[in-house]
């Protein structure tokens, strides 16, 4: 083992330059954590490769074998790990009666269960410890689901349910679970929804909707959304808190999904439909 000062360990996925996981990983190496920053692909971490603060895995979360190694690398080699953070995701768009079960596969088998795969990997050695913290990446349109993205927004409202009971089953081991549930936050998820969306087929029912579909892709990077930097510090402050929000909502649309949620369904239905052109 690595000889450790004592400096806190962060393990966060999804950390591709671009992304809100990147932003994350810089937040808390600025808080003085080593940040063990994992994609599938070290070459979209290139910018962190000379600074120190960081230790960079290869991580693919659709596999059970690379999630041990990685886990197993870090305990090795520091000895700890304080944060873990599930921000590793995939965008799915298109009309669920018409989008191939093969998309919806793929996105619960990152969204969901890549996240258990990290959680089950990691919460031995916290429960060792007798604290962690666990931050699960949600998203507010879960709160509210409307059309086009009900696969995506399927899988987060799991994560969300997942976190719920999780938070509740590692209090006693004094394991923190945190839902982040991020509004619009501008990232390079527009542009892998829409290269996604790209790999669809050409809908057959939904022929005519075909353009509002697509625009659904990016409705997320508009002008008004908060930018990855300013989401990932409040976030990091927040999940650094003593005792930590079980639930923290960031960013443009968190406060109109909040009251959609509280709305009839026949309201919101109504309001989905005028906002999606349904």
């Amino acid at each position: 083992m690595e000889s450790f000062s004592g400096q806190q360990v962060a393990l966060i996925t999804g950390c591709s330059q671009g992304g809100m996981g990147h932003a994350l990983a810089l937040s808390f190496a600025d808080k003085g954590f080593l940040v063990v920053a994992t994609t599938r692909s070290l070459r979209s971490m290139a910018d962190l490769e000379d600074d120190r603060r960081f230790f960079l895995q290869v991580l693919d979360v659709g596999s059970e074998e690379s999630v041990n190694k990685v886990v197993s690398n870090v305990v090795e080699k520091y000895g700890r790990i304080d944060v873990v953070l599930n921000n590793a995701g995939v965008q799915c768009i298109g009309p669920l009666a018409e989008i191939p079960l093969s998309a919806l596969q793929r996105t619960f088998d990152t969204n969901v269960y890549g996240s258990m795969r990290l959680i089950h990997a990691v919460v031995p050695h916290m429960v060792l410890r007798r604290k962690g913290k666990i931050v699960n990446v949600g998203s507010v349109t879960a709160l509210a689901p409307g059309p086009w993205a009900g696969v995506y927004t399927a899988s987060k409202a799991a994560l969300h349910s997942l976190s719920d009971s999780l938070r509740v089953e590692l209090k006693p081991f004094g394991i923190d679970v945190i839902t982040v549930v991020p509004g619009a936050v501008r990232s390079n998820i527009g542009n892998s929804a829409l290269a996604s969306y790209n790999q669809m087929p050409e809908w057959k029912l939904y022929k005519d909707f075909a353009d509002v579909i697509r625009e659904r892709a990016t409705r997320s990077q508009g002008p008004n959304s908060i930018s990855s930097e300013e989401f990932a510090k409040k976030t990091v402050a927040a999940i650094l808190k003593k005792n930590p929000p079980a639930w923290f909502t960031l960013g443009q649309y968190s406060t109109v999904f909040a009251i959609l949620y509280h709305l009839p369904l026949f309201v919101r239905d109504f309001l989905m439909r005028k906002a999606m052109k349904c």
